[in-house]
């Protein structure tokens, strides 16, 4: 059994109190991880490494986001395997997805930290200079979807900037963070740049969100759990980046290309068991091309592989919403069962004869369950992918018009014709109840960074 520890001054501890990560694959127990209940260690030790770690120029820490990559480089499959025992997910998914983006992410900030240009602006009479300085401590809670993936889209940038970091992974998902403090250690990271802290989110990630010393929170997560953090940092005058809860449509107009809207909508529909916050679980389909789509989604539906839900109580919600679909009058055309084998999991699940603006058409089920809807023009499609309290991401389908009524969803991302096909350098970021904020490129140096205007006036 793998021994979770937190990383605190660059030094590995657990905590007198401990508790179990359950694998979802089978219910085994896989790792003890530390309850831990006070930050003020990490916050003495962040304190300590800012001094130094701020001063070095942004040519050096691109350096040092570089050593971190190759050390992720180097344990790719190990990470895979990780994270596929801490979610269930498929290890081609892990490895594909999540083990090859983390690496990346240190990748893409070390090259955009060094493509950085001075900003200035030219007056008459003076010159304009905008520094960047670090934030100081920042305070970085990532979920147990998309567990090193999403924590790394953090660290990477705040690490760029000068902060020094103290992180909490999910309670549900400790593994791969664990091996991320081993690398950071490994290559000698300077101590407490980097700081690590397990245990559960009202207990340590509110320790986090109110300490005074922790000057922006960067948080991914649900809606409910981001309007607490909100709550709490908003009175501190913290800076802050909710990345929330989404209800996703992906719209198939009536020009769609069949041959590339089936198996992109699937992929939205069902990657890592509809569990990542981008997901398109709501299906608007043209009424022209509703059965022939149908067709050809259900038939493809039997090939897909996906895992176990991350834990027998999600599992449990999930199955609430489909009993809630029967209620509102949905029709269960595929799945909406529960697997009977060891482990968290369940049928990728297919309804119809929802109205748009049904409960489970509209509410964040966050797992292998999609609603399929048919329009019978773009404006119906608008107003049916805008009915929710949700603005996160979605997808439009079609030959021609994609991009017009891509603009007039309100949704922080929108892909036409393709799914989770990502550039860096753009904004990342929900609107309504989807967030605050805006991480990627130079949002994320925006974010972890405090810009200074120096105004000097010519002789």
């Amino acid at each position: 059994m793998i021994q979770v520890k937190n990383l605190v001054g660059g030094q590995f501890f657990s905590t007198e109190e401990v508790f179990d990560d359950i694998s979802p694959i089978n219910n085994t127990v896989i790792a003890s991880v530390p309850r831990t209940k006070s930050v003020q260690s990490a916050v003495s030790a962040a304190e300590i490494a800012f001094e130094e770690w701020s001063k070095l120029s942004i040519e050096e820490r691109c350096d040092w986001l570089d050593k971190i990559a190759d050390g992720l480089e180097a344990r790719i499959e190990e990470i895979a395997k990780l994270e596929a025992l801490d979610t269930g997910k498929p290890i081609d998914v892990a490895l594909n997805v999540d083990s090859k983006r983390s690496v990346n992410n240190f990748r893409f900030f070390a090259g955009f930290g060094r493509d950085l240009k001075n900003e200035t602006f030219e007056m008459d009479d003076a010159t304009n200079y905008v520094v960047r300085k670090p934030v100081g401590i920042v305070g970085l809670i990532s979920p147990w979807n998309l567990p090193l993936y999403l924590l790394t889209w953090k660290i990477a940038p705040a690490l760029l900037m000068g902060n020094v970091v103290i992180a909490k992974p999910s309670e549900l998902t400790p593994l791969t963070a664990h091996l991320l403090g081993k690398i950071c250690v490994e290559i000698g990271l300077p101590n407490g740049v980097l700081n690590i802290v397990n245990g559960y989110g009202p207990e340590i990630g509110q320790k986090i969100v109110e300490h005074p010393k922790i000057k922006a929170i960067s948080f991914t997560g649900g809606t409910a759990t981001g309007k607490q953090v909100a709550a709490t940092a908003a009175p501190l005058f913290k800076k802050l980046s909710l990345e929330l809860g989404g209800k996703n449509a992906s719209i198939v107009l009536d020009d769609a290309d069949l041959e590339i809207a089936v198996p992109g909508v699937l992929r939205a529909s069902f990657l890592n068991s509809g569990q990542i916050c981008l997901c398109g679980s709501r299906i608007l389909v043209h009424s022209s091309l509703y059965e022939s789509f149908l067709s050809r989604y259900l038939e493809e539906l039997e090939r897909f592989e996906i895992g176990p839900v991350i834990s027998n109580q999600h599992r449990e919600k999930i199955l609430s919403y489909i009993e809630l679909a029967k209620s509102e009058g949905g029709s269960i055309i595929f799945g909406g069962n529960v697997i009977e084998k060891a482990g968290a999991w369940i049928e990728p699940t297919v309804i119809t004869d929802l109205s748009h603006k049904s409960r489970t058409a509209t509410e964040e089920i966050f797992g292998p369950v999609v609603t399929i809807h048919s329009f019978d023009s773009d404006e119906e499609a608008i107003e049916m992918a805008n009915s929710t309290e949700y603005g996160l991401a979605g997808s439009v389908w079609s030959r021609e018009r994609g991009r017009t009524v891509a603009e007039r969803i309100e949704s922080g991302m929108v892909w036409v014709n393709t799914w989770l096909h990502r550039d860096l350098r753009v904004p990342f970021g929900g609107i309504k109840d989807s967030g605050v904020g805006r991480e990627g490129g130079m949002w994320s140096i925006g974010f972890f960074s405090e810009a200074v205007n120096i105004c000097v006036m010519e002789d």
